[in-house]
Protein backbone atom coordinates (compact mmCIF):
# COMPACT_ATOMS: atom_id res chain seq x y z
CA UNK A 1 0.00 0.00 0.00
CA UNK A 2 1.14 3.06 -0.83
CA UNK A 3 1.86 5.96 1.48
CA UNK A 4 -0.41 8.14 -0.46
CA UNK A 5 -3.29 5.34 0.17
CA UNK A 6 -2.11 5.18 4.22
CA UNK A 7 -3.04 9.08 4.45
CA UNK A 8 -6.29 9.14 2.77
CA UNK A 9 -7.40 5.74 4.75
CA UNK A 10 -6.31 7.46 7.99
CA UNK A 11 -8.24 10.90 6.94
CA UNK A 12 -11.16 9.14 5.99
CA UNK A 13 -11.02 7.66 9.64
CA UNK A 14 -10.60 10.91 11.13
CA UNK A 15 -13.07 12.24 9.52
CA UNK A 16 -15.64 9.70 10.52
CA UNK A 17 -14.83 9.67 13.84
CA UNK A 18 -15.56 13.25 14.18
CA UNK A 19 -18.67 12.75 12.10
CA UNK A 20 -19.93 10.77 14.79
CA UNK A 21 -22.96 11.79 16.79
CA UNK A 22 -22.92 13.13 19.93
CA UNK A 23 -24.27 11.58 22.56
CA UNK A 24 -27.71 12.34 23.17
CA UNK A 25 -28.90 12.94 27.31
CA UNK A 26 -32.26 14.19 26.88
CA UNK A 27 -34.43 12.71 28.71
CA UNK A 28 -36.22 12.61 32.66
CA UNK A 29 -33.97 12.07 35.10
CA UNK A 30 -34.06 11.29 39.20
CA UNK A 31 -31.31 11.64 41.10
CA UNK A 32 -30.56 8.05 43.33
CA UNK A 33 -28.59 9.71 46.20
CA UNK A 34 -27.60 6.10 47.48
CA UNK A 35 -25.76 5.52 44.48
CA UNK A 36 -23.88 8.94 44.61
CA UNK A 37 -19.94 9.74 46.77
CA UNK A 38 -19.06 12.73 48.36
CA UNK A 39 -22.92 14.34 48.40
CA UNK A 40 -22.88 15.40 51.45
CA UNK A 41 -25.74 17.59 52.13
CA UNK A 42 -27.11 16.90 48.61
CA UNK A 43 -27.50 13.29 50.05
CA UNK A 44 -31.22 14.87 51.30
CA UNK A 45 -31.70 15.72 47.79
CA UNK A 46 -34.75 14.77 45.70
CA UNK A 47 -33.80 15.84 42.37
CA UNK A 48 -35.53 16.00 38.99
CA UNK A 49 -33.58 16.33 35.94
CA UNK A 50 -34.94 17.07 32.35
CA UNK A 51 -32.14 17.27 29.87
CA UNK A 52 -33.00 19.02 26.33
CA UNK A 53 -30.41 18.83 23.80
CA UNK A 54 -29.97 19.73 19.84
CA UNK A 55 -26.29 19.95 17.60
CA UNK A 56 -25.36 23.13 19.35
CA UNK A 57 -26.68 23.26 22.30
CA UNK A 58 -28.18 21.63 25.76
CA UNK A 59 -30.30 22.32 28.26
CA UNK A 60 -30.71 21.16 32.21
CA UNK A 61 -33.91 22.10 33.85
CA UNK A 62 -33.62 21.14 37.71
CA UNK A 63 -36.55 20.60 40.24
CA UNK A 64 -35.09 20.16 43.98
CA UNK A 65 -36.78 19.10 47.23
CA UNK A 66 -35.25 19.89 49.57
CA UNK A 67 -36.27 19.86 53.52
CA UNK A 68 -39.74 20.42 52.20
CA UNK A 69 -38.85 23.44 49.71
CA UNK A 70 -38.77 23.33 46.19
CA UNK A 71 -36.57 25.14 43.49
CA UNK A 72 -35.94 24.51 40.01
CA UNK A 73 -33.34 26.12 38.08
CA UNK A 74 -32.45 26.04 34.15
CA UNK A 75 -28.39 25.44 32.83
CA UNK A 76 -28.09 26.14 29.48
CA UNK A 77 -24.73 24.83 28.04
CA UNK A 78 -23.22 25.60 24.44
CA UNK A 79 -22.21 22.28 22.69
CA UNK A 80 -19.89 24.27 19.99
CA UNK A 81 -17.15 24.99 23.10
CA UNK A 82 -18.22 28.64 23.39
CA UNK A 83 -17.84 29.94 27.06
CA UNK A 84 -21.78 30.56 28.72
CA UNK A 85 -23.13 32.56 31.36
CA UNK A 86 -24.64 30.53 33.89
CA UNK A 87 -25.90 30.49 37.59
CA UNK A 88 -24.54 27.66 40.13
CA UNK A 89 -26.79 26.10 42.30
CA UNK A 90 -25.79 28.38 44.94
CA UNK A 91 -26.68 31.59 42.82
CA UNK A 92 -22.89 32.78 41.41
CA UNK A 93 -22.63 33.84 38.38
CA UNK A 94 -20.54 31.77 36.39
CA UNK A 95 -18.74 31.03 33.11
CA UNK A 96 -19.05 27.57 31.47
CA UNK A 97 -17.42 26.08 28.54
CA UNK A 98 -18.31 22.37 27.07
CA UNK A 99 -17.21 20.39 24.64
CA UNK A 100 -17.40 16.58 23.84
CA UNK A 101 -14.77 14.20 25.22
CA UNK A 102 -15.64 10.97 23.32
CA UNK A 103 -19.15 10.41 24.57
CA UNK A 104 -18.85 12.54 27.54
CA UNK A 105 -19.82 16.22 27.88
CA UNK A 106 -17.44 18.12 29.64
CA UNK A 107 -17.89 21.82 31.42
CA UNK A 108 -15.60 23.89 33.00
CA UNK A 109 -17.27 26.31 35.53
CA UNK A 110 -15.54 29.10 36.08
CA UNK A 111 -17.11 31.46 39.23
CA UNK A 112 -15.58 34.19 41.26
CA UNK A 113 -14.53 32.98 44.71
CA UNK A 114 -14.85 35.08 47.82
CA UNK A 115 -11.41 36.35 48.07
CA UNK A 116 -11.37 39.47 45.28
CA UNK A 117 -9.39 38.68 42.43
CA UNK A 118 -9.61 34.90 42.62
CA UNK A 119 -11.72 32.36 40.60
CA UNK A 120 -13.06 28.32 41.46
CA UNK A 121 -12.56 25.94 38.97
CA UNK A 122 -14.56 22.78 38.62
CA UNK A 123 -14.79 20.25 35.76
CA UNK A 124 -18.38 18.31 35.12
CA UNK A 125 -18.30 15.36 33.15
CA UNK A 126 -21.81 13.85 32.47
CA UNK A 127 -21.40 10.28 31.07
CA UNK A 128 -24.29 8.03 29.95
CA UNK A 129 -24.09 4.47 30.63
CA UNK A 130 -24.04 2.03 27.83
CA UNK A 131 -28.02 1.32 28.15
CA UNK A 132 -28.95 4.68 28.07
CA UNK A 133 -30.53 4.13 31.33
CA UNK A 134 -28.13 5.81 34.10
CA UNK A 135 -26.36 9.61 33.96
CA UNK A 136 -23.42 9.90 35.76
CA UNK A 137 -22.12 13.31 36.41
CA UNK A 138 -18.67 13.52 38.61
CA UNK A 139 -17.77 17.06 39.47
CA UNK A 140 -14.28 17.55 39.54
CA UNK A 141 -12.84 20.52 42.23
CA UNK A 142 -9.73 21.42 43.59
CA UNK A 143 -8.47 20.01 47.23
CA UNK A 144 -11.43 18.06 47.28
CA UNK A 145 -12.72 14.12 46.93
CA UNK A 146 -14.92 13.78 43.41
CA UNK A 147 -18.98 14.26 44.24
CA UNK A 148 -20.46 11.76 41.89
CA UNK A 149 -23.85 11.74 41.63
CA UNK A 150 -26.20 8.91 39.74
CA UNK A 151 -29.10 9.88 37.92
CA UNK A 152 -32.16 7.49 36.24
CA UNK A 153 -34.60 6.91 34.54
CA UNK A 154 -37.97 7.14 36.43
Amino acid sequence: MSLKSVIVTLLIICFACVAQAATDLSGTWEMNAKKGENLGMMAALKETLVVKQTTGQITFDFTDVFQGNTTTRQVSLDLTGAAVDNTTAMGSPSKTESKWDGGNLVTTWTTPSAIPGTEVVRTETHALSDDDSVLTLTIERANKPNMVLVYEKP
